[in-house]
């Protein structure tokens, strides 16, 4: 590799105090097949350390709109169409974006709609790339918080930084045969849960208890809490909420800041995952704990939970006082046990509801 090019690219600059360590950089990119072009490109972007992980990330040859279209035998418009419901935005024509794997994906696609038909599984792609699309975000911050920024903080050499990047993505492999292996899993666990909820009118809902747990006091807190200490507080509630909701059979649908929705097949478990979540909580004084349940029919859309049932639960769970959990008639009356004590709480006109409906708190016998 000629030193002369690499200066010429904006590379390397040897009067630089860190010219020995950059240079050790493009050596060892270099050595890999790297071309002083992409390097200069991941230069430009900021990204030279992260340039060998990208390279591997997606390999082989990629293809335009046009040429991957013909590959998988779909039409242009039906590639723009999946993209996008993916949750990957659009590319120039011309721009050579896609990979053999998109080829092979956009192909399984005409098998899918001849089963389950073309606006079903458009909606079920929204809901797998929304998925895939977090779970991509979890392993990046993953390596930023456990690898990169300890490195930096170390004064770690770009060579270091580059190959701890790619031993990152190398791993990919394991994370992939780790989230297949998980699917059967959960496809499993979903068949046996909806078959024991399906109580409901129609094959479109299913007779289940909602339930929201927030904490009182977290948006005052974390506008004093420095980042690091906010994604701590996060990432404990996070935590705590999953473990807690899947010991006891609950299911968690959604984490929104400082509040977790749950469903779960037997009011009784409902009840018991909202105290044991209170009871975990309620043990910080910095925040404190409130919640609310209704049992009844929920309507079952890409792996998300809706109707009045839901919304019902909402509402309730804004009245909530903090270390409360109000619950409904509904709740109540399936989840009696000599275990669970139930107090009224009176009438409550709810937004949204054109009728005052009665609720309870639960506590513990």
């Amino acid at each position: 590799m000629d030193v002369r090019e690499l200066e010429a690219a904006g590379l390397y600059d040897p009067k630089s105090p860190t010219a020995p360590e950059r240079l050790e950089l493009l050596e060892w990119l270099a050595s890999r097949g790297t071309t002083i072009d992409q390097m200069a490109r991941a230069a430009r972007a900021g990204a030279l350390h992260a340039l060998a992980g990208d390279l591997v990330l997606r390999p082989g040859r990629r293809y335009t709109i046009a040429e991957i279209a013909a590959r998988a035998g779909v039409s242009d418009e039906r590639v723009r169409e999946l993209s996008l419901a993916a949750g990957l935005p659009p590319q120039p024509p011309d721009e050579p974006t896609y990979t053999d794997e998109d080829a092979r994906m956009f192909a399984a696609f005409a098998g899918g709609s001849t089963l389950f038909g073309t606006a079903a599984v458009l909606r079920f792609i929204r809901t797998v790339g929304s998925s895939l699309a977090r779970i991509a975000e979890a392993a990046v911050s993953l390596f930023l918080v456990n690898v990169e920024e300890p490195m930096r903080r170390q004064q770690a050499t770009e060579r270091a930084l580059a190959e701890a990047n790619l031993r990152a993505i190398e791993t990919l492999d394991g994370v992939e045969r780790m989230i297949l292996g998980l699917f059967r899993t959960h496809m499993e666990a979903a068949i046996t849960r909806f078959r024991h909820a399906r109580r409901g009118k129609t094959l479109l809902t299913a007779r289940m208890t909602v339930g929201f747990v927030d904490l009182v006091g977290f948006t005052s807190l974390s506008g004093r809490m420095s980042p690091a200490e906010l994604g701590t507080l996060v990432e404990h509630f996070e935590e705590t909420a999953h473990d807690v909701v899947t010991a006891r059979g609950g299911r968690v649908v959604k984490l929104i800041g400082d509040e977790v929705m749950f469903v779960a097949i037997a009011a009784a478990a409902a009840c018991d995952i909202a105290l044991a979540l209170c009871d975990h909580f309620v043990r910080d004084d910095a925040v404190t704990p409130r919640a609310a349940l209704a049992t009844g029919e929920l309507l079952i859309r890409g792996g998300d939970y809706y109707g009045p049932t839901v919304n019902l639960a909402s509402r309730v769970a804004e009245l909530a006082v903090p270390k409360e959990i109000l619950v409904t008639q509904e709740v109540a009356t399936e989840a009696r046990s000599s275990d669970l004590r139930f107090e009224p709480a009176g009438k409550r006109m709810l937004k949204g509801f054109d009728e005052p409906v009665a609720l309870l708190t639960v506590e513990r016998a």
